[in-house]
């Protein structure tokens, strides 16, 4: 039995790694094993189902944080569409789309430091009326809320809030200097107490280095966070990431496992960046992920929900 082997089989039997244990081999052992290994933890302790979630720009430009990597920040000279607020009716008529298509989760997601005013009430009015009209779990991300508003969201009928960490806490400053990590930290707590579940993960391809990413999935599992989006940065025209080199395949890959071995129960969930591998990013399922968002994503083109479907099925998956 390979090192690998042993530590996939206990954590099986319940080991959890942490930050104190020897994590060197997520950076050196073989891919394949790795890969191998993520997959049967996976398939082990969370089953042969696979997620899909969808999204809605509800909210689209004029964000006054500086996240480096985003087009609808204001301090970028990008050329994403301005809007406000979509209207109730293009958010249902969406949202009963993705439900007939058989996506599992539905988010509307928001520019701006967070939503507040006659924004917020208008997209609770809008998740309660999907919630009595639709099937579909509902999600949200509108930024950094406070506790109350975490609870208004959940008597609207939201069952998961969305607020990525989007690295680790050392290589956060690097990226965004207008809110902090903790502030991020803050809102994962807040929808916890209010019993939401959580969406947490991160962008990968920002500049961090391995160590980072380990920090990061460390984090998330200290935080119990339900579902971990992992993003592979699209570097867009005009953010201060532009000229940022794309991330290699094996390295995405290694990156997914590696979540896998620390947050061994949560939804890995592939998000932005996944068309940029061969397949739609087959291989990554076959490396721990076992959720995926489909369909048209924020400021990057999403991948189609039939095809991901008739993908997913034919790697014998279950939708």
């Amino acid at each position: 039995m390979t090192e690998v082997d042993k530590i996939v089989q206990d954590i099986i039997d319940g080991r959890r790694l942490r930050g104190s244990d020897n994590l060197e081999f997520l950076s050196s052992a073989d891919l394949t094993e790795l890969m191998a290994g993520a997959d049967k933890i996976r398939e082990t302790l969370c089953g042969n189902n696979v997620e899909l979630c969808a999204i809605i720009n509800g909210r689209s430009g004029g964000c006054t944080e500086d996240c480096k990597f985003c087009a609808q920040s204001s301090c970028h000279g990008t050329d994403i569409e301005h809007y406000g607020f979509l209207d109730k009716e293009t958010i249902l008529k969406d949202c009963a789309y993705h439900e007939q298509k058989g996506v599992h989760r539905y988010s509307i997601v928001t520019a701006g430091r967070t939503l507040v005013g006659k924004d917020f009430e208008a997209a609770c009015e809008v998740y309660r009326e999907m919630h009595e009209k639709y099937g579909i779990a509902l999600c949200a991300s509108h930024g950094l809320l406070n506790e109350e508003a975490m609870q208004k969201l959940k008597d609207s009928g939201v069952e998961m809030y969305h607020e990525n960490i989007e690295t680790s806490r050392g290589y956060f400053p690097s990226i965004c200097t207008t809110h902090d990590f903790e502030d991020k930290i803050k809102g994962i707590r807040a929808a916890h107490k209010v019993g939401l579940k959580v969406c947490s993960g991160g962008i990968i391809g920002m500049g961090e280095d391995f160590n980072d990413r380990i920090d990061m999935a460390l984090t998330l599992a200290a935080e119990k966070v339900e579902s971990i989006p992992l993003n592979v940065l699209i570097p867009i025209k005009g953010t201060a990431l532009e000229d940022m080199k794309q991330l290699d395949e094996d390295e995405i890959l290694r990156t997914v496992a590696m979540f896998r071995f620390i947050c061994p129960t949560a939804y890995i969930r592939l998000a932005a960046g996944r068309n940029t591998m061969t397949d739609s990013g087959a291989r990554a399922f076959r490396a721990g992920a076992n959720a995926t968002i489909t369909g048209d994503m924020l400021t990057t083109s999403g991948n189609n929900i039939d095809q991901d479907k008739e993908m997913l099925k034919n790697m014998d998956f279950e939708i």
